[in-house]
């Protein structure tokens, strides 16, 4: 593995006007599970995420419940910190938005991009409720698409073709607040050059940064050719006020990439062992990594690196886009009302299972993955439970009963355990490259080899006679020891599994020191350390 300095690691930010749901959960689990890997590495990671926390949305549904909307950011950046560290997510800082901090860089790139002159006043279209008295913002107007003519598509893109427009040419509108036909009125707003980037663009985006399964979208967009880019927006808005301007504020792509930097910067000051400028230097030999959605590829492909490239800041090391969460091939859309929060899943369910299934599905491509609760279950069951958990449990019995829980001074059949460490290898490009189901894949094929191996050997007759005492005490020692390394394996996946793991095997997991066996090591009395899917969970989740 090649030798980097400190590697930043982000999400892209949940909103704060619902809860976090499965949908948030794909892309934070596989953060989550590559920044542990790196870590078992000896790499120095930093994860790092915000609440997005601005924007109509966030300001009518304050109105709704009659309280503040900083009130309701406040709450909702409290429930999505607690959501993620409840499946085990864990940032090295969580911030938002609307911080001071946030306001600050936001300005400053504002005005050094306005010094570039790559801002500039133009007078648009707008769609206007008449009855709400206030513009449209694009997620508040539907309409059908008028590149496909999918019906119910938002005011910006279209999820069905993939379309990006201005809402005034969405065909048969309706304002998504008061379901009326919005009116067309005129405003000023402020428009970012982004056309001036486009050699810097194409470039920037062939050079490998951008996986391959989204490359070819990002060319047509950039052969299509760019247009200016809205920067502002009409009050009432809730987000930062433009600087000069008593009645725009910036639009909240404008503010939300630039979080990344802030979130960043708020850690710089609470740590103090972070340089924040050499970081961010357009030299910086550190790396930057977004995990992001497929939906939001435009903005961090296009908008984000012209908007660092402005700004005279380093660009991304690398962006990983991923598919959508579909349940019952339907995808899982807050603003579509169909979601499965987090909440949910965990009054039915643990969070390890599912860190464990998605990982089981996902890969460096940009495929949906589909929720079959059936299939997450058997997957649960029969890999976990049935093989690895079963391979601890069997051999443990023996130890237990014969050995006072200490395992041999040797290893036997070599082979199998230099199997065992060979995989090693492929293991880790497999987690480097982020195709986690071949992770499980190989788990999963070790484990059943570990299972047939003890099985064919039969330790429950060979005890019968005292002459094969040793040759069961090494058998099941290495049974352990299989175990052990499966384990390791299945660290950055399933955190609170490996953790009970470690409290039975008496020892710390450690992935540089997953060739060196335990030998005559104590280890503690086994107790379950997972329990199987129930079926009547299943059913009664889907009710």
């Amino acid at each position: 593995m090649k030798k980097f300095n400190t590697m930043l690691v982000t999400c892209a930010f949940p909103y704060s006007n619902g809860e976090i749901h499965l949908g948030h959960l794909l892309e934070q689990i596989q953060a989550d599970i590559w920044v542990r890997y790196y870590r078992m590495r000896g790499r120095s990671v930093i994860f790092i995420c915000s609440d997005d926390t601005h924007g109509t949305a966030i300001m009518l549904k304050a109105k709704k419940m009659k309280i503040s909307p900083k009130q309701l950011i406040h709450c909702m950046q409290k429930k999505h910190k607690n959501s993620f560290l409840q499946f085990s997510v864990v940032h090295d800082h969580y911030s938002s938005t609307n911080s001071q901090t946030n306001k600050d860089i936001c300005e400053h790139v504002y005005h050094i991009i306005k010094k570039k002159k790559l801002i500039k006043e133009k007078t648009i279209d707008q769609l206007y409720d008449t009855k709400m008295h206030m513009f449209l913002s694009d997620r508040f107007i539907k309409g059908t698409c008028p590149r496909c003519k999918s019906i119910n598509q938002y005011g910006d893109n279209c999820d069905f073709c993939g379309a990006t427009y201005n809402a005034i040419e969405l065909l048969n509108p309706i304002s998504v607040l008061s379901h009326s036909s919005p009116d067309i009125k005129n405003s000023k707003h402020l428009f970012f050059k982004l056309s001036k980037f486009s050699e810097f663009l194409k470039k920037w985006i062939n050079s490998g940064v951008i996986q391959t399964s989204v490359l070819n979208k990002i060319n047509e967009w950039l052969s299509i050719g760019l247009h200016s880019w809205n920067i502002s927006r009409d009050k009432p808005y809730f987000g930062f006020q433009i600087p000069g301007y008593s009645d725009k504020f910036f639009y909240v792509w404008m503010d939300a990439p630039i979080g990344y930097i802030s979130c960043f910067k708020e850690l710089c000051d609470i740590k103090k062992t972070i340089n924040f400028n050499e970081f961010w230097s357009i030299q910086s030999k550190h790396e930057l990594f977004h995990f992001i959605g497929k939906d939001i590829i435009y903005f961090h492909s296009l908008f984000w690196p012209a908007i660092l490239e402005a700004y005279n800041y380093r660009k991304p090391t690398k962006i990983f886009t991923h598919g959508y969460v579909t349940f019952k091939g339907l995808k899982l859309s807050k603003s579509q009302g169909s979601i499965i929060s987090a909440s949910k899943w965990l009054s039915y369910f643990d969070s390890d299972s599912l860190r464990y299934y998605f990982a089981s599905r996902l890969s460096n491509t940009i495929e949906d993955i589909d929720i079959n609760l059936y299939d997450y279950a058997y997957k649960i069951n029969a890999d976990i439970v049935n093989n690895i958990i079963n391979l601890a449990s069997r051999n443990s019995s023996f130890l237990k009963k014969y050995f006072f829980n200490i395992l041999s001074n040797n290893i036997k059949k070599v082979d199998l355990y230099q199997k065992f460490i060979d995989e090693t290898i492929h293991i880790q490009d497999l987690f480097e490259e982020r195709k986690f189901s071949l992770v499980i894949q190989k788990i999963r094929y070790l484990s059943d080899i570990a299972n047939k191996y003890i099985s064919k050997q039969k330790p429950w007759l060979l005890i019968k006679n005292i002459d094969n005492y040793d040759k069961v005490h090494d058998l099941c020692s290495l049974g352990i020891n299989l175990f052990r390394i499966l384990m390791i394996f299945l660290k950055p996946i399933m955190p609170k599994l490996v953790y009970k793991s470690e409290l039975f095997l008496n020892t710390s997991l450690l992935w540089n020191e997953i060739n060196q066996p335990l030998l005559n090591h104590k280890i503690n009395d086994f107790s379950c350390l997972y329990t199987r899917i129930k079926i009547c969970c299943l059913d009664s989740f889907l009710i």
